[in-house]
């Protein structure tokens, strides 16, 4: 930065000599867990945290549970930011990045920095044609949650667009509050593209035991206030419609500055979830980093990662050298009454093996790979999930026949 931007930039002027700074831009998951991370790893310089919402920074898997159905009235995260020594600047909306400057450009005016953490997470993806229609919801944010809230209290008629993860998640809770829901896929399952087929068809079942209608191949034609159209002219009564097609990188601000993002809007990071601009970092659901593990880039969008994640760009901020950021990916849903999780990733693998009756309450999947485990889902076999990733972070080799044996632990299936 030039002597004349230092002298127009207060921050710059302000800053004690000496003092580094780290400006994280998210005030999510990722970004509370690198301004920990960064005290708990020793750094003694000032740390801002800017979040786009005016609300204490708050963790958002509660939203789609307690929140929701009124049980709880936030989730702000358990974090004295104050004593911390960590300057929250919330209800700042970045509208861009100049990395030749160090800079960011707000409504209120540039901030300086002298490392940059870009953890801006995902937004959801919006149903074309449906935007600004009266009674249509996402679910991402304490607001969405606190808009929908009564709709569940008033047990209005819903349509779900979307049987993913957050679609499953919404139908549960809308259906616990005593709401008739519909859910429209335009796949011919629930959680296509998140797990073959096969594997998610006997999830199908789950909403008509929960009394919630599942139609597949079912696509949107309109949505109208009261109503959704499909595209083969049936009607649906909707008091309500809630999204739930997906999220992409919440990295739009970007454009123009030079760091690279990937077709998918993921900043693409290294294995040291840097950027390709100098003292940037990016972490959590807005980056994608390369997986020696499973030999390609991944982008996921899911809480263990940004509570990861952080440590590692802490650690190189502080100036230590970790390992390359190359966690076994994880997460967990809670839909109809069943605790499901799921580690590592099934994409590569050449052997899917079943432990269990996929009709029952308890039963798993895994997935090898030339003989080692890389990715497993369980669904009320919390033990297999805790066994099998460890297994795939060791690479060691299974015996296919043991591990399909339910009764047999999995760490009791290695070779």
């Amino acid at each position: 930065m030039s002597e004349q931007q230092r002298q127009s930039d207060p921050q710059q002027r302000e800053r004690p000599e000496g003092q580094h700074r780290v400006v994280i831009v998210g005030a999510g998951m990722a970004g509370v867990q690198t301004a920990v991370a960064l005290r708990e790893q020793g750094f003694t310089g000032s740390i801002t945290l800017i979040g786009a919402e005016p609300h204490q920074p708050y963790d958002r898997p509660p939203l789609s549970k307690a929140v929701l159905l009124g049980k709880a009235e936030g989730s702000a995260f358990d974090v004295d930011f104050e004593a911390l020594g960590v300057e929250l600047r919330l209800g700042e909306e970045i509208t861009g990045l100049r990395p030749a400057d160090h800079a960011l450009d707000a409504a209120r005016g540039p901030i300086g920095y002298d490392t940059l953490v870009v953890a801006t997470g995902a937004e959801p993806v919006q149903l074309p044609g449906a935007e600004g229609v009266p009674g249509v919801h996402l679910l991402r944010t304490l607001d969405d949650a606190e808009r929908l809230r009564p709709v569940l209290a008033e047990q209005h008629d819903v349509v779900v667009v979307g049987a993913g993860w957050i679609g499953a998640e919404f139908a549960t809770a809308a259906r616990d509050a005593g709401c008739a829901v519909t859910v429209v896929e335009a796949a011919e399952g629930p959680l296509a593209g998140a797990l073959p087929a096969e594997v998610a068809a006997p999830m199908a079942q789950w909403y008509a035991d929960a009394g919630a209608e599942l139609r597949t191949h079912a696509r949107v034609r309109s949505v109208e206030p009261g109503a959704v159209v499909l595209d083969d002219g049936t009607r649906l009564p909707a008091d309500a419609v809630v999204v739930g097609i997906g999220a992409r990188p919440a990295t739009r601000w970007l454009a123009g500055s030079g760091v690279e993002t990937g077709p998918d809007g993921a900043v693409v990071a290294d294995a040291s979830l840097r950027t390709s601009a100098p003292d940037v970092y990016a972490v959590g659901d807005c980056a994608s980093f390369p997986s020696a593990r499973y030999g390609r880039r991944l982008l996921v969008h899911h809480w263990d990662n940004a509570l990861q994640g952080p440590r590692t760009v802490a650690a190189h901020i502080v100036g230590a050298e970790p390992a390359p950021y190359d966690p076994v990916p994880y997460f967990w849903s809670e839909q109809f009454g069943r605790f499901v999780q799921y580690a590592g990733d099934h994409g590569g693998a050449d052997t899917t093996v079943w432990r269990g009756d996929p009709h029952g309450p308890a039963w798993s999947v895994c997935w090898l790979r030339e003989g080692a485990l890389v990715g497993l889902l369980a669904v009320g076999r919390p033990r297999d999930l805790a066994q099998g990733r460890k297994l795939i972070e060791s690479g060691a080799a299974l015996d296919p026949e043991r591990v399909a044996d339910p009764a047999v632990p999995l760490k009791s299936a290695k070779v």
